[in-house]
């Protein structure tokens, strides 16, 4: 019998070897791998927060919405730390509504020493005149605080590091005598570097203007509440901010008279933990107590109804 040979197999194996894709060629080339920028590190993610919304605390690195930052007085929600405030935000937080009425309010500094440096100082005056709308680092003035009309006085570090010349021993000697004069308690807000080099010697003598004309006013029992707020330093430290019937502070006030590098280098010793805080010198004595910015204005109340105790029994006296 003859065999018939099928084609079917062959033409099925055959179209199933047709139907197969032809190989892929692989051509070797030289591939550049881009890594994947991090989490943050793109520039272009800074545009996206507009300036002047949001502000990153100094201490604990959280970013602060800057309207609720206003509301706290400038104090951090997260950890209570106390950014500086300028002078008449201060006085708004601390005084009566409307009752302040300043006093020396155009008074200004003048380059008697013609000094020269980096910039003139008459342009330096006149460059942070401009961007802090001040005259001078120090705005004073009478008003009620609580029941108790006071003569107060605020320093403003954003004016030239709150430095004292001239014109702020002259404004706060003027202060402590209206103060005198009218039997008012004394107040004042110091922060400041310390004296103003531009000025030598001049700086330097409204150390013993201010604290002459604070023995005056102590010599009629009038009470002194000095304020130290970060950073009191230097000359001012060394005069009328160390001179109060009661000394307050804010929480981690850096305090002293040099600083901690230059102490450290002249005694060659290491300085103890929290050196020159206020929450350092409290435990010293220094100070009399550390209070809470949103606090101040309701603790000073307290504090003149006691010390004004006996100002009253001479004026009923009288």
């Amino acid at each position: 019998m003859a065999t018939r040979t099928s084609t079917f197999g062959k033409k099925s194996l055959t179209q199933e070897t047709s139907d197969t894709p032809p190989p892929i060629n692989v051509v070797k080339s030289e591939t550049t791998f881009v890594k994947k920028p991090k989490i943050g590190s793109n520039p272009g993610r800074k545009r996206e927060i507009p300036e002047g919304v949001w502000t990153k605390c100094e201490k604990c690195s959280n970013m602060l919405y800057d309207k609720e930052l206003d509301e706290n007085l400038k104090v951090c929600r997260h950890c209570g730390h106390h950014f500086q405030i300028s002078a008449r935000e201060r006085i708004h937080s601390l005084v009566d509504t409307c009752s302040f009425e300043e006093m020396d309010a155009h008074m200004t500094s003048v380059d008697v020493l013609q000094f020269k440096g980096v910039a003139a100082y008459s342009k330096k005056l006149e460059s942070y005149q401009n961007s802090t709308a001040l005259k001078d680092a120090v705005i004073t003035g009478v008003g009620k605080i609580g029941v108790f009309k006071v003569a107060l006085g605020v320093m403003d570090f954003s004016f030239l590091g709150g430095s004292m010349g001239a014109v702020v021993g002259e404004k706060l000697t003027r202060l402590m005598e209206a103060a005198t004069d009218k039997s008012l308690p004394l107040i004042i807000v110091s922060t400041s570097g310390g004296a103003r080099m531009y000025e030598g010697m001049f700086s330097l003598m409204q150390m013993a203007k201010t604290s002459g004309a604070l023995a005056y006013h102590a010599r009629k029992k009038l009470p002194y509440i000095s304020v130290l707020t970060h950073p009191t330093t230097a000359g001012v430290m060394a005069s009328f901010a160390s001179l109060g019937d009661l000394i307050l502070a804010e929480p981690g006030a850096m305090i002293g008279f040099a600083g901690p590098r230059v102490i450290k280098d002249t005694t060659q010793a290491e300085l103890p933990p929290g050196f020159q805080t206020a929450e350092f010198l409290m435990d010293h004595g220094l100070i009399d107590a550390i209070i809470h910015r949103r606090d101040m204005k309701d603790r000073l109340i307290n504090y003149l109804d006691f010390l004004m105790e006996g100002q009253r029994q001479v004026i009923a006296l009288g």
